[in-house]
């Protein structure tokens, strides 16, 4: 089986929710708790990470990812992922860097969405995921419209990640919130699906609460890493 080695700590709560989803989901293709994965964590500075993004400066982010994938390669890890969806605005500069292979959680969401026969989505996370394309390239090159909220929705939601669930933070009023703004999403721009692009939101949003499909990217990742885990090394 493949050691997969996870950048975490962007945010914290969902490097939590990666390591527990990982273990219970090994466990339960194994058939035994007695068994667990061998895995291997790097946690870095969320807050430095927005704070190169907030400033410009892209290389000095590449280099500071590139260094947190580097570590897990000489520890042994057979490939890569982020756990957070902002880290992916520079995942083909950081790839071409190192020589472990490394999981997008972009592309594994498109691919997804493609299989549900999607044509017009709505994308929320932090500001950095809704303002730039890195997100938006695969579907709006395959002919699958993304839209994203307004100016000021965009800062309410980036704020609420930021201040609120990168802390664990579940408000039920920021929760009605976001919910209000994807409906607003629903009757104004007619998306067919929600991206819950920031790995923190399924803390908040759950499938139950929207009229619309859900795409969860940390699900949808995790699903992807565990194919990964158990792929026949010997091929």
């Amino acid at each position: 089986m493949k050691k997969v080695g996870i950048v975490g700590g962007t945010g914290p709560e969902s490097t939590v929710d990666y390591y527990q989803s990982i273990i219970s989901k090994f466990q339960e293709k194994i058939g035994s708790k007695e068994e667990l994965p061998e895995l291997f964590i790097n946690s870095i500075n969320m807050y430095k990470m927005f704070n190169l993004l907030m400033n410009g400066q892209t290389q000095e982010l590449i280099n500071y990812l590139t260094d947190a994938i580097q570590k897990l390669e000489s520890v042994g890890a057979d490939f890569v992922v982020f756990t957070g969806n902002t880290p992916h605005i520079v995942f083909e500069q950081v790839q071409e860097k190192v020589q472990v292979p490394m999981i997008s959680i972009v592309e594994e969401t498109y691919l997804k969405a493609q299989e549900l026969s999607l044509e017009k989505i709505g994308l929320i996370g932090t500001k950095f995921t809704m303002e730039n394309d890195f997100f938006k390239q695969p579907f709006v090159s395959h002919n699958i419209e993304m839209v994203v909220p307004n100016q000021s929705e965009q800062e309410y939601i980036h704020r609420k990640i930021v201040e609120e669930l990168e802390n664990g933070i579940v408000n039920n009023d920021t929760k009605k919130g976001f919910l209000n703004i994807i409906e607003q999403m629903t009757d104004r721009d007619g998306i067919q699906a929600i991206i819950l692009g920031c790995t923190e939101l399924p803390m908040l949003i759950k499938n139950e609460d929207l009229n619309i499909h859900s795409l969860n990217t940390a699900e949808i990742h995790i699903n992807k890493i565990m194919d990964t885990i158990f792929m026949d090394t010997t091929r």
